[in-house]
């Protein structure tokens, strides 16, 4: 009897451990976020539906170096990105914090970078943005700090990023946006979004950026 239970035991741990090995080894998998498109087309004579997942569109900002940034300056990386502005007086601070321990984090690995897109451009200028970056130590290409025409910030960030970003008058500093970070893959899909005022949260990011890369390795 005492022989069949540790036989059984012993069993059971092999295949506790194949199972533990096996998931160590798997790659994680991630939803693609947003919107789906449906499209119709023609294979082999039968007209099906196609899925094409929503993707960051094309955009072209300039930023703290007075270089333009467009979604080539990513190619070969993830990327996160957020919204804000420099005299924001309530959550930006919180957030630059956070961020900078994901630019911390991954400043010399080149597969990862960071977008922050100014939705005050006006005051938020290129030489703004510069002094901006120098006082939190971080540089570009790394970490962009970028701005350009409000209309395409904004219309980038609900139907590109999916977050709020427009003015508002009824808001501290005149502005209102989301706090998320969104984290894109390397083919320009959403691949998580994070709460930007929250250390758990961030926390998070990290481990699914570190997730997400393994998913590109051969």
């Amino acid at each position: 009897m005492i022989k069949s239970v540790i036989a059984l035991s012993a069993a059971s741990l092999i295949l506790f451990a194949c199972g533990f090995e096996n998931q160590k080894n798997k790659k994680a998998e991630f939803p693609v976020l947003g919107r789906k498109e449906y499209v119709e087309k023609i294979v082999d004579g039968q007209k099906v539906i196609d899925t094409v997942d929503h993707t960051i569109p094309d955009f072209k900002l300039v930023n703290q170096d007075s270089n333009w940034v467009t979604p080539e300056s990513f190619e070969g990386q993830v990327y996160v990105a957020d919204f804000f502005f420099t005299s924001c007086p309530t959550i930006c601070p919180t957030m630059k914090k956070e961020m900078l321990r994901v630019y911390e984090a991954y400043k010399d690995n080149p597969e990862v970078g960071i977008i922050s897109h100014s939705i005050d451009p006006e005051y938020d200028t290129v030489a703004l943005l510069h002094d901006f970056a120098e006082k939190l130590g971080v540089e570009a290409p790394k970490w962009h700090f970028v701005t350009g025409n409000k209309e395409d910030i904004y219309e980038l960030g609900q139907k590109g990023y999916m977050v709020t970003a427009m003015e508002d008058e009824n808001e501290a500093g005149g502005y209102i946006h989301s706090g998320a970070f969104v984290l894109v893959d390397k083919e320009r899909k959403i691949r998580g979004v994070y709460d930007g005022t929250k250390s758990e949260e961030v926390d998070k990011l990290i481990t699914d950026i570190d997730l997400l890369l393994k998913t590109y390795e051969k």
